[in-house]
């Protein structure tokens, strides 16, 4: 069955569809990823995006019951080149299409995908619309309903992403996957307080796996709440929209700064710049995908999984904010640290999953900073 993706400046890709039917509009990214397309689609950072992979071959490992990093897929729509019609897996439950149309979710195949992500590589992602079946057949209503949508800049999605109420995480990680993780510690090594912004479920999973007690809360939990739960340190999680308009998360960790260890992770990254008093800005396509090299201020670069359309600026952090890694593609700012107030922060998303574990030991850097903090 015929369907299409509408673009704001008026361009149409068609393709075949697969998954649910009917028409969502969103921001359309692409991401560069070679594997991992469950891990993707279930990432609640892609709230509200129509994701494009470059990679042309996708749906061969189908989807299993192990490998979703939250309980249900976040993005609006999902672009391949190319649909396996073959499963191939022995985790495999269901294929890619059966899981989409379980999800509600549109898919496009038979895309010139090229050509899609050569124009957002230049011109910039855009507002577009995914439709599927007879929503696809009326294309100028599409560009319309593109043209109408506001976009992400301004726009706050945490409350749509995150838990309802406070719970306790103790699912570990696999230690087959993860060389040098070997069960926790017997003993406690202290409390993590998480912010759900969105949060991955392998996030969770790397802080049990060092021994931690972590309690994840929702995204507008003041921060008095916080430390009345007696945390170790709290962690600011990745998620969707701009950081700027998140002014609870800012105002929160701008209150929790100093007295408490901090640790963030993408949008974590840009909401606790903003609470040191740093800015950010609009990326013109940003950075998504497995394969985004970052130089720490040793020199050592770091293979890493990115997935962000904000960064923060350039010049904007305090004196006594260190950058500690850039992007080697464009600059941008990649981590930051602040040891006075005892917080640092990554933009990229060093729990990998799906990508290279190359970023792991900063999980252990923050096991690090709690344990030299002095207790209550």
């Amino acid at each position: 069955m015929k369907a299409l993706i509408a673009l704001e400046d008026g361009s149409l890709y068609e393709g075949e569809g697969f998954g649910a039917e009917g028409a969502q509009v969103g921001e359309v990214v692409f991401n560069t990823s070679m594997t991992g397309y469950q891990e993707l689609l279930t990432d609640p950072s892609y709230h509200r995006q129509i994701v494009v992979c470059t990679v042309p071959h996708v749906g061969n490992v189908g989807i299993n019951d192990e490998d979703s990093e939250s309980a249900r897929v976040w993005v609006a729509g999902f672009a391949v080149r190319a649909l396996s019609p073959i499963v191939s897996n022995w985790r495999a439950k269901r294929t890619l299409d059966e899981y989409l149309r379980e999800q509600g979710v549109i898919g496009i195949s038979g895309v010139e995908t090229r050509s899609l992500v050569r124009r957002l590589r230049i011109r910039g992602v855009m507002r577009g619309v995914i439709a599927h079946g007879d929503a696809a057949e009326d294309s100028e209503s599409l560009i319309a309903q593109a043209r109408a949508w506001q976009g992400m800049t301004n726009l706050d999605l945490t409350g749509e992403v995150t838990c309802s109420a406070p719970y306790v995480w103790e699912e570990s990680v696999d230690p087959q996957w993860y060389i040098g993780i070997a069960e926790p510690p017997s003993a406690p090594r202290g409390h993590i307080v998480a912010y759900d912004f969105g949060i991955k479920h392998n996030q969770l999973r790397l802080f049990t796996a060092r021994g931690f007690r972590v309690t994840v809360v929702p995204a507008r939990t003041p921060a008095e709440d916080v430390l009345a739960l007696q945390p170790d340190g709290v962690f600011l999680s990745n998620g969707p929209g701009d950081p700027a308009a998140v002014t609870y998360a800012i105002e929160n960790t701008r209150a929790l700064l100093g007295r408490v260890p901090i640790f963030g992770i993408c949008l974590g990254h840009q909401i606790l710049a903003l609470a040191l008093g740093g800015s950010t800005h609009k990326m013109l396509f940003g950075h998504r995908g497995g394969n985004q090299p970052t130089v720490d201020s040793n020199g050592a670069v770091s293979i890493t999984v990115h997935n962000h359309g904000f960064a923060v600026s350039a010049g904007s952090l305090p004196e006594d904010v260190e950058v500690t890694r850039i992007n080697l593609n464009d600059d941008c700012i990649e981590g930051l640290r602040c040891q006075r107030l005892r917080a640092f922060s990554v933009q990229y998303h060093p729990e990998a999953a799906p990508g290279p574990h190359d970023a792991l030991d900063l999980f252990d850097e923050f096991a690090a900073l709690i344990s030299r903090t002095p207790q209550p």
